[in-house]
């Protein structure tokens, strides 16, 4: 066995340790993925509120918390299946709070660069914004008329990681190539997408949305 791999076997026996322990509580998986979007909100205000002074200090405030969320973001699902909680509606719930913590933590970066004046950066961060939500709305659109559309790299997983990068290593000032990195492939997933919903409704009858 290599360490790699008994490294993610440790991980994932520690992961069903804390499903374990969720289940008992009989708590509502939903409870958990709003206890996420306040845990990245948190992380959102370490970066509004950090500046030239303590920059780096809430830079790694906030990527470690974004880390803590993202365990909420693991194990809801989980909770849901093994407590036989599983619905619709929290399928429906989960996709759009994750909507909401990606733009609260983008908004948190927004607030930090406005406040610096550093307003190129600004609309970096407002465009990185809109095509994460991009990203996720047009698959959504896609599987609404061809079942399936995952094509792209860029999704909600890859966001995350990239932007605990940058925040836990700002330090050197990595937070501004993972914004440049962000747009650029997500503007890509966004096209790719595009392109091959419309290979695969060339020859379906129109359906169009008012």
């Amino acid at each position: 066995m290599t360490w790699t791999s008994a490294f993610g076997r440790a991980c994932g026996w520690l992961l069903q340790k804390i499903v374990d322990g969720l289940a008992l509580t009989r708590i509502s998986p939903n409870v958990l993925t709003f206890i996420g979007l306040i845990i990245n909100t948190v992380a959102a205000l370490f970066f509004g509120f950090a500046n030239a002074h303590n920059g780096v200090r809430m830079f790694l405030y906030a990527g470690l918390v974004i880390i803590g969320a993202g365990i909420f973001d693991m194990v809801d699902g989980r909770v849901a299946r093994q407590t036989d909680q599983v619905t619709v509606f929290g399928a429906f719930f989960d996709s759009v709070i994750d909507r909401y913590s990606d733009v609260v933590l983008f908004f948190g970066l927004l607030v930090y660069y406005a406040r610096g004046n550093r307003f190129f950066y600004v609309w970096l961060v407002a465009f990185v914004m809109v095509t994460s939500l991009m990203v996720s709305y047009t698959r959504a659109r896609a599987e609404a008329l061809i079942g399936a559309c995952k094509v792209g790299f860029m999704e909600r997983p890859e966001r995350i990681v990239l932007v605990i990068l940058g925040a836990l290593c700002n330090k050197w000032g990595v937070m501004a190539p993972v914004l440049w990195v962000l747009a650029v492939l997500s503007t890509i997933t966004v096209i790719h997408r595009i392109r091959y919903t419309y290979e695969q409704t060339r020859n379906l009858t129109p359906v169009r949305s008012n």
